[in-house]
Parts: structure tokens; sequence; C-alpha cells
């Protein structure tokens, strides 16, 4: 295999990954909801139309999820400090709970698949999550375009 190829493998498999653990926990929350927090989370509180891009949905889409996760209580609605005619989303601490919640079940869920392996494969799984993590952290949009987050 190439280079291209492995990484290819390890995106359709990451893919995989989350698809399976979202089924077996049976959460009924929609992903967009977990995705939408963990962007929250990462990058603090954003405006709809910065949260719609980074969680590739429209923008009416996530104006409507984040209606219901406001009912919810796990974002709110607050003033932009930038712009008086602007709304900004933040993860409330009900949203942070939900979310490491969230991510107990995927563990939970996944694990049994996982027994089998030798430490040498989980020595091989961690690095590739660390590398994978180190690679992300700072990823920026391939046009160069900064992001206007925080």
């Amino acid at each position: 295999m190439d280079r291209a190829r492995d990484l290819e493998s390890i995106i359709v498999a990451a893919h995989a990954l989350t698809r399976v653990a979202a089924l077996e926990t049976r959460n009924e929350a929609p992903a967009a909801q977990w995705r939408t927090l963990a962007i929250l989370r990462e990058r603090g509180p954003l405006r709809i139309g910065e949260l719609a891009r980074l969680s590739r949905i429209t923008q009416p889409g996530v104006t409507r999820l984040i209606g219901g996760m406001a009912d919810a209580g796990l974002v709110a609605r607050e003033p932009d400090p930038d712009d008086s005619r602007a709304v900004r989303v933040a993860a409330t601490e009900r949203g942070e709970q939900a979310y490491a919640a969230w991510r107990v079940q995927l563990v939970e869920a996944l694990l049994p698949r996982f027994a089998d392996l030798s430490d040498s494969e989980w020595q091989a799984l961690r690095t590739s999550a660390e590398l994978l993590t180190q690679r992300m952290a700072d990823a920026r949009p391939a046009n160069g375009e900064e992001s206007s987050a925080r």
C-alpha cells in the first residue's frame, strides 16, 4: 500500500468505527448534535454561520439543530461581543456533561470488539490515535482560509 491508500484506510475505518459505535450505543440523539458539542468544546462559542461551516451542515439546518439543543439545555445563545446584532452559541454545563457521557457510552459499546487485542496491537492503536490527534489539533482549511473562531 502507498501512503495515500494507508490514509484512506484510516479515514474509512474511522467512519465505520463511529457508525458502529453510534448504532451500538442505541443513543437516539443525532450525530450532528455530538459533532456540534465537540466543535463548541474545542473552539468555544461560535456564530451560527461558522458552526454550520465547521459542522458541514446548512445554516438553516444548524439553526434548527441549535433550537432543539437549546430547548434541551445543551447549548445557550449569547450576544456576540464583537457584533451586537449577532449571536454566538456556547455549550452549557449540561451539554458538556451530556457530551462526556456520550463518549463513555461509545467506549463501553466498542471495548468488547477490541478485548482480544495484544499489548502490541493496543500500542499500535495508541500511537495511531496520538499521531492523528497531533495532526488534527491545528487543522486549518486546505484553502488557507483562517477560521474566525474564538
